[in-house]
């Protein structure tokens, strides 16, 4: 039998916009400090001491190798296995996965996941012109049916909106409400790269990126790190943390499909993976989606989010406007989606997204979670997806339930 994981210490660092934050000596605020700080609070939350932790697993998408390394050095230097991890907008969730791994199968006692990334301001870019790009058999499907604009993610997500809107119906004012939605959650999580409420018709009227989307519905590039450890039963019981600890009670990560190229924009940003990964959650925790009360989602579009309600079967394909309109997916619906702000608005700094993710979730779990708490919160759900590509849902209730 498998081993029951939990997660007992999670830390964040702010959300900052690339380049402005500093260090109290004048200096430019680095991964290193950036680890520092999000490494530090999940052991202090955890009450444990780093010399206890067995392995690390730490993600970054843009940055030189053995980067992980130099990072957890920042919290000690004890010579435990790291391992770096590169799975694009999913990397802070497969560093979690593979962390959680290690413990599942009697590997270790306790490990840490840790995410940071440090950008450059304005849209992703590739950093190499001499190989073959891991997405250009995505990019030339999606050349041959949708209207190409670059940059990429933008095309590729605003086209998949599209393709919804023509299918089902959906409008313009669907995807806009989902960005007034989460930037209106943020304006409560102080670690959130934009804290300001928009109304709906300042979301309509943005700068329109890729029609339907506008700037406002598109997360931004960013600084920042999130930490998360895991722990075994034993080790939970040993240092006496049941009462914060949360269970992960199921996880999973597909891959590409090949109906990711059946000729639909949607399985080209990752539809099915997404469908096939939360099919596999449902199934290990025996929970639905009608079981979770919270959800933080990879809303790296305001189209990303409408597509995942259906995803992860929050609604019957093709409904997803629906329950917008219906407010299902805020406070006072059937679910809170992206209490945090979501990346549209907290921010989306590669590698620490999905880390940034559990430790939304826990906080909320344990009743946490401050002006952003959801009432009644039993089980709550996490899904992140990196194109090229790899999508990871996690599920996750409370130890002492």
């Amino acid at each position: 039998m498998p081993e029951r994981v939990f997660v007992i210490g999670v830390g964040m660092t702010k959300f900052e916009k690339p380049g402005r934050r500093k260090n109290e000596d004048g200096s430019q605020w680095d991964y290193p400090d950036m680890a520092r700080e999000s490494g530090t609070k999940a052991l202090a939350d955890a009450g444990i001491d780093y010399r206890e932790v067995e392995q690390g697993y730490v993600g970054y998408v843009y940055g030189e190798s053995t980067s992980g390394q130099r990072a957890l050095y920042e919290l000690g230097m004890t010579g435990i296995p790291v391992v770096n991890v590169n799975n694009n907008c999913s990397t802070g969730s497969t560093a979690l996965y593979l962390a959680a791994q290690a413990i599942r199968g009697g590997l270790a006692h306790c490990t840490m996941a840790l995410g940071f990334e440090k950008m450059q301001p304005g849209s992703l870019e590739s950093k190499w012109d001499d190989r073959e790009q891991p997405m250009a058999r995505q990019l030339m499907a999606l050349a041959e049916i949708s209207e190409v604009l670059f940059p990429p993610a933008p095309w590729m997500f605003g086209a998949a909106g599209r393709e919804h809107m023509q299918q089902y119906g959906s409008t313009a004012e669907h995807f806009a409400k989902i960005g007034y939605k989460n930037h209106k959650h943020s304006v409560n999580n102080p670690y959130a790269q934009f804290q300001d409420e928009y109304t709906l018709d300042d979301i309509l009227n943005a700068r329109t990126v890729y029609s339907p989307l506008t700037k406002l519905q598109c997360s931004p590039t960013s600084d920042g790190s999130g930490a998360a450890i895991l722990a075994s039963e034993s080790f939970v019981d040993q240092h006496g943390l049941a009462a914060q600890a949360v269970e992960i009670v199921g996880q999973a990560m597909t891959t590409d499909y090949q109906t990711s190229f059946d000729g639909s924009c949607k399985n080209l940003i990752g539809y099915d993976m997404n469908v096939q990964a939360a099919r596999k959650v449902y199934d290990q925790a025996g929970l639905g989606p009608e079981d979770f009360q919270v959800i933080e989602l990879h809303d790296c579009f305001s189209a990303n989010e409408l597509l995942l309600y259906e995803a992860l079967g929050l609604c019957p394909e093709g409904d997803a406007g629906k329950l917008i309109d219906a407010g299902d997916t805020t406070y006072g619906g059937k679910w809170v989606v992206n209490p945090s702000g979501g990346l549209i608005s907290k921010g989306h700094p590669l590698g620490a997204t999905g880390l940034a993710q559990c430790s939304e979730l826990t906080w909320q779990l344990r009743g946490q979670a401050d002006k952003r708490q959801v009432n009644g919160v039993t089980a709550a759900l996490q899904h992140n997806i990196g194109l090229g590509g790899a999508a990871v849902v996690t599920a996750y209730q409370r130890a002492d339930r």
